[in-house]
């Protein structure tokens, strides 16, 4: 069973950086994306960013130039790096995570969540 744990999230100011990380375990096949979802009270779940088995990366509008998101060489672990944060950013952080099985099935899993809240 895949787990997906998050770090990272806390109180930041308007303008500072926060990097998140989300370290997988059990993973047993190959992992297709792992991707950074974001949610309000009362919002549905958005899309942050996403990078995929090739490393390719995929931004959200809201974010591109400002936030980043990597892995560590094992690829099992996904940061994101959020840069000049502005008070909209604030919300639950999710990881999610697209397991490839036998190149025929994809499982999604979704970690806890961490919260970021931005205040001066």
């Amino acid at each position: 069973q895949v787990q997906l744990v998050e770090s990272g999230g806390g109180l930041v100011q308007p303008g500072a950086s926060l990097r998140l990380s989300c370290a997988a375990f059990g993973v047993s096949f190959s992992i297709n994306s792992m991707s950074w979802y974001r949610q309000t009270p009362g919002s549905q779940r958005e899309f942050v960013a996403r990078i995929d088995s090739g490393d390719n990366t995929y931004y959200a509008e809201s974010v591109k130039g400002r936030f980043t998101i990597s892995r560590d060489s094992a690829k099992s672990t996904v940061f994101l790096q959020m840069n000049n944060v502005k008070p909209e950013d604030a919300a639950v952080y999710y990881c999610h995570l697209v397991e490839r099985v036998l190149a025929i099935h994809d499982y999604n899993y979704w970690g806890q969540g961490t919260q970021v809240t931005v205040q001066s």
